[in-house]
């Protein structure tokens, strides 16, 4: 009984439901996944002087390294870089210190690989080069298709002179 009067109140409910096919929003999501998809993995070359041991070339490297985004950035941006981008949207930075450590990180993370005292372990020892790290930055998926880093250039995160001074704040001895 139960279960004949449940089914006639939902069959009687039906018979009076609205139609709303017609106000709802569908939207077409292989345009969208087309749109979120990253592009192929590339190979970055790094633009002649890009490394550098300018002081504020550094300075704008560590301040993305350390601060997510325009609106909570921690303290004005330096020389050369700005909290908002050109259309007064916040820039969005790298918030490399959630998943590296590195000299002087408030929230070092221990997802990547830690970056402290990076160039006398890797540069002095010629196991790695500017160009790798660049790369890296750049885009990661080169040599490990399952990273969990940001893909910062085909993104356009980041452009080329920010990759080269994040390059440069890596490399420099803190």
């Amino acid at each position: 009984m139960k279960k004949s009067l449940t089914l006639s109140l939902l069959l009687g409910a039906s018979l009076f439901a609205a139609d709303l096919s017609s106000v709802i929003e569908i939207p077409d999501a292989s345009k969208i996944i087309q749109k979120d998809l990253l592009a192929p993995v590339s190979i970055y070359k790094m633009p002649d002087g890009c490394v550098t041991n300018d002081p504020k070339a550094i300075a704008r490297g560590s301040y993305i390294f350390h601060n997510l985004n325009g609106g909570n950035a921690k303290g004005d941006a330096p020389e050369g870089l700005s909290k908002k981008l050109p259309d007064g949207k916040e820039k969005q930075y790298g918030n490399c210190v959630a998943c590296h450590n590195i000299e002087k990180a408030v929230g070092g993370g221990n997802v990547g690989p830690d970056l402290t005292k990076y160039h006398e372990m890797f540069i002095k020892s010629g196991v790695r080069d500017a160009q790798y790290v660049y790369q890296k930055i750049a885009d990661p998926r080169v040599d490990n298709p399952n990273t969990n880093m940001t893909v910062n250039l085909a993104t356009k995160l980041f452009n080329e002179k920010e990759i080269c001074d994040i390059t440069s704040y890596v490399l420099s001895i803190k």
